[in-house]
């Protein structure tokens, strides 16, 4: 069951809104979010919609994951179902784009703007992301796609709340390990493999291997 920590803050969304659409990632980095939003009592559902997780191996791994957590602990759960054509099709031209450049742009802003859709006809005033918790990418890049998303809405907020504040960087690890979740080594999309196992080859590394790591398997991870 989802572990609320003893001096964890009280979240009050946008406008006190009391329920929330929570674009998920992952496993791994929704974890947090998950936890802290079940401890401050809010009404929350997943929704699941990455295009860009390649290939459909490690996009499965992802959301069934993803999918076993949100049961475990009673949260509902929207598969948005894959859809690489359409991101492909947003990012072409766009391949050799490094991390957090123009390319996370457009695929945050593909993304964002199908949850704000489905928040929207739904009747969820605000939406956020787990996406935002991790280290490796850029808040603010990611908040402006979320506000750009919402934007398309009348009434519809983004909540730009940083996840990783207050302890919740380290949280996400902590929940990682404990449940044992599916350790990633790229960001998701082909170009990040691409890269990820270019870096590796240059540092004497083999290339990655898809649903060969854990968290909480050995102890230095």
């Amino acid at each position: 069951m989802l572990h609320a920590a003893p001096d964890r803050p009280r979240l009050v969304p946008p406008g006190g809104a009391r329920r929330v659409l929570l674009h998920s990632c992952c496993a791994p980095c929704s974890g947090e979010v998950m936890e802290a939003l079940s401890a401050s009592g809010i009404d929350y559902t997943i929704f699941f919609y990455n295009p860009n997780i390649h290939p459909r191996e490690e996009y499965l791994l992802r959301k069934d994951e993803n999918i076993a957590f949100a049961r475990k602990n009673g949260i509902p759960f929207v598969d948005a179902d894959y859809d690489p054509p359409t991101w492909f099709r947003r990012t072409r031209g766009l391949e050799h784009e490094p991390e957090r450049g123009a390319r996370c742009t457009v695929c945050f802003d593909l993304r964002f703007e199908v949850t704000a859709a489905y928040a929207h006809a739904h009747g969820f005033p605000v939406f956020t992301s787990s996406l935002g918790i991790s280290r490796w990418k850029d808040m603010n890049q990611i908040n402006a796609c979320g506000e750009r998303a919402a934007a398309r809405y009348p009434g519809l907020t983004y909540w730009t709340f940083n996840w990783r504040k207050g302890g919740g960087a380290q949280r996400m690890i902590e929940i990682a390990k404990r449940e044992r979740f599916y350790q990633q080594q790229y960001c998701g999309c082909i170009h990040s493999l691409r890269d990820t196992n270019a870096r590796r080859a240059a540092q004497g590394r083999p290339p990655v291997v898809i649903g060969a790591t854990w968290y909480g398997q050995d102890s230095d991870d």
